[in-house]
């Protein structure tokens, strides 16, 4: 019996995942204005495209729960109805209801970005494709901890470009990881930001 035409492969449905961008964290962050602000734009076009936006909230000893500390930064506030997951350690779906959100929502792409970059981040991208979602990495839409000067860590904008390389090559069986600038990232609703 002759085979038909392969079907194409479902369209993603993707969410923006916006971790640990609370006051303390975004305080001392690296380029944190212009993280925030690529973050910012980013939940305007996931909300206009329909998709959902899940935020991720550390709370442990130094965000204490209910401290102004620990809320997420004002410009990036969750609307009426967004998901706003609890957690205390740098993966973010580790004892946390952030699998069981997604799914939900029927996501099957997360759209990652944050603080910070080599923790929470890096942590959460590689739980995500590991529980089966695709990734897209927002090359200019997480960040980490300004450096007080020369140690053992790598310079912040080393850090950010360490990974976005490492994410550009990363493979994993049956998943799509991507790197992308957040004016290139598409939710559905129409074609991307120009950037600008």
């Amino acid at each position: 019996m002759p085979e038909g035409p392969a079907a194409a492969p479902a369209a993603p449905v993707p969410a923006l995942l916006v971790i640990d961008m609370q006051n303390t964290l975004v305080a001392m962050a690296y380029r944190a204005a212009g993280t925030v602000a690529a973050i910012a734009r980013l939940q305007e076009r996931a909300r206009a495209a329909g998709a959902p936006v899940v935020l991720v909230q550390q709370g442990d000893e130094e965000l204490e729960p209910g401290t102004d500390g620990w809320r997420i930064v004002p410009q990036l506030a969750p609307a009426p109805g967004e998901a706003v997951v609890p957690k205390a350690a740098p993966d973010s779906f580790l004892g946390t209801e952030l699998d069981a959100v997604l799914r939900a929502r029927g996501v099957t792409e997360v759209v990652v970005t944050g603080f910070a970059t080599e923790i929470c981040v890096e942590s959460t991208a590689r739980q995500a494709l590991s529980r089966g979602y695709d990734v897209v990495l927002v090359a200019d839409g997480h960040t980490t901890s300004v450096r007080p000067g020369p140690g053992p860590y790598a310079a912040p904008e080393a850090s950010v470009a360490h990974h976005n390389e490492i994410y550009r090559n990363l493979r994993y069986p049956g998943r799509r990881v991507r790197v992308l600038p957040a004016a290139e990232v598409d939710f559905g609703g129409g074609a991307p930001a120009t950037a600008g």
